[in-house]
C-alpha cells in the first residue's frame, strides 16, 4: 500500500470518527415509546411500528424536524378525499381490473424502498460523467444527508397526522362521513401494508430529496441512460 493511499484511509477513518461522534446523541436510539390509539374493544394491528421515533431525530440541515410539515391530509368528509378513495380502491386493490399490465409492473418496482432505490442511480451518473474521488464524496454525503431529513421529515408529519391507510379506510368507509365512500368490506392493496401512517407519502418526498441533490449536482436535460431494478420486481428494469 503506498502512501498516498495510507494518507487517503487515514483521511476517511477520521472523517467517519467525527460523523460518528457527531450524530451518538441524535435521536436515532430513542426507545420506540409510540402509544397506539384505539377506541375500547376494537381491534388494531399488534405488530410493532416503523419508526415512531423518527421524526424526533436531529436532522442534518433542516432546522428541526417539522420546518417542512405539510398541511393536514383531506378533511374526511371533503370531495377530494372521496375522489382519492375511490381511485384508490379501484386502481390500487390487488386484483384490480382497472389497473394497466404497466401500473402494475410500477407499482411492485416501487414497493421497495430505502437508499438501495436511489444511490444505485447516483453511481451510475457518477460513473458516466466520470466525478473523481473528491466530488463522488461530495455527491454520495448530500444524497445521503438530503434523503436522511427528508425522512426525518416525513416521520414527524406521519406521527403528527396519524392518518389511516386505504386497507383500514376502505373496510371502514361507511364510518367516515362521506356519502361518497363505498365500504368494501374484503378490499387489499396490491402490496403489504407498511406499519406506520399513511400521510405524508415517503415514497415521493424521499425521492424528491434524491433527484434534487442528483439534479443540482448533474443537471437537467440529457443524461446518460441510467436503470433501477428492484427484487421486489423480479426482472423488471426501468430506464
Amino acid at each position: 500500500m503506498g502512501r498516498r493511499k495510507s494518507a487517503g484511509i487515514a483521511l476517511g477513518e477520521k472523517v467517519a470518527d467525527s460523523v460518528w461522534r457527531l450524530r451518538e446523541k441524535d435521536g436515532a436510539d430513542a426507545v420506540d415509546a409510540y402509544r397506539p390509539r384505539t377506541s375500547p374493544g376494537r381491534y388494531i394491528p399488534t405488530t410493532a411500528t416503523v419508526f415512531p421515533m423518527w421524526g424526533n431525530v436531529s436532522p442534518f440541515a433542516m432546522t428541526s424536524p417539522s420546518q417542512f410539515r405539510p398541511g393536514p391530509p383531506p378533511a374526511l368528509t371533503s370531495r377530494e378525499w372521496a375522489e382519492s378513495y375511490n381511485e384508490i380502491k379501484e386502481i390500487g386493490a390487488k386484483n384490480s381490473t382497472k389497473r394497466s399490465a404497466l401500473q402494475t409492473e410500477t407499482g411492485r418496482l416501487w414497493l421497495y424502498t430505502g437508499p438501495a432505490t436511489f444511490f444505485p442511480l447516483a453511481v451510475q451518473l457518477s460513473a458516466a460523467k466520470g466525478l473523481d474521488v473528491n466530488e463522488n464524496a461530495r455527491l454520495f454525503a448530500l444524497l445521503g444527508m438530503a434523503t436522511a431529513d427528508a425522512m426525518i421529515g416525513v416521520f414527524d408529519a406521519k406521527y403528527h397526522y396519524e392518518f389511516w391507510r386505504p386497507v383500514t379506510a376502505i373496510r371502514n368507509g361507511d364510518e367516515d362521513g362521506n356519502a361518497a365512500t363505498e365500504r368494501d368490506a374484503t378490499w387489499e392493496p396490491l402490496g403489504p401494508t407498511p406499519m406506520h401512517p399513511e400521510y405524508p407519502c415517503a415514497h415521493c418526498i424521499v425521492a424528491g430529496s434524491a433527484g434534487t441533490v442528483m439534479q443540482a449536482v448533474f443537471g437537467t436535460g440529457t443524461l446518460p441512460e441510467f436503470t433501477l431494478a428492484t427484487p421486489t420486481a423480479p426482472g423488471v428494469t426501468h430506464r
